[in-house]
């Protein structure tokens, strides 16, 4: 009798596990219920990236990029980020060149745009007024199209969005907090690239 009990045991286990692998297997062969399992991925919207930056790093960047445009020309200059943005170079004064640095604050705009404040001038020992200097510096200085200099407003405005760069990418400033070294632009790639 327990023999009986054990075969009937055992044939009911199998049976359990025969059904238990048939269920699965239909299971797994039935296709989905209205969705797809691949999402789909719009081709029509620009794609945007967020860059974060520290002031070393765009600092690097913004100097190469004039030595690569051949912006720097024959009167030299180079741009540092510290707590501010910091101009140096030299401007032609009585057939000689007289080092200068002009130091300005950096505003982002709404737009992704930068406007930077002139906040001091350093010419030589001597005391220029700034207009002029601005001004000797935006007939001189080989500037991208995108700078505008407004030797009266004694600022300068860099239209991120008119910067050509290659494949039409497009750039704007997010934050320009260079005291906090928070520094972040949007990237964006038009949809005809991709």
């Amino acid at each position: 009798m327990t023999n009986v009990k054990w075969k009937t045991l055992f044939i009911s286990l199998l049976a359990l596990n025969t059904l238990v692998i048939l269920f699965v297997t239909i299971l797994v062969n039935l296709p989905t219920k209205d969705k797809e399992l691949i999402p789909k991925v719009s081709h029509e919207e620009d794609i945007q990236f967020q860059i974060h930056t520290n002031r070393e790093d765009l600092t690097r960047l913004i100097n190469q990029y004039l030595d690569k445009e051949g912006l720097t020309g024959s009167i030299h200059y180079e741009v540092y980020l510290t707590d501010e943005v910091e101009l140096y170079g030299t401007m032609p004064f009585f057939n000689r060149e007289v080092e200068m640095k002009l130091t300005f604050e950096p505003i982002a705009q709404k737009n992704g745009d930068l406007i930077l404040k002139q906040k001091s001038i350093a010419v030589g020992k001597m005391n220029l007024p700034v207009s002029y200097v601005m001004n000797l510096i935006n007939e001189r200085y080989n500037m991208p199209e995108w700078v505008s200099i407004s030797p009266n407003d004694e600022s300068i405005y860099v239209s991120l969005q008119d910067m050509e760069l290659k494949s039409d990418i497009r750039v704007k400033a997010n934050e320009f907090d260079l005291e906090n070294d928070d520094i972040s632009f949007l990237l964006t790639i038009p949809s005809s690239l991709q």
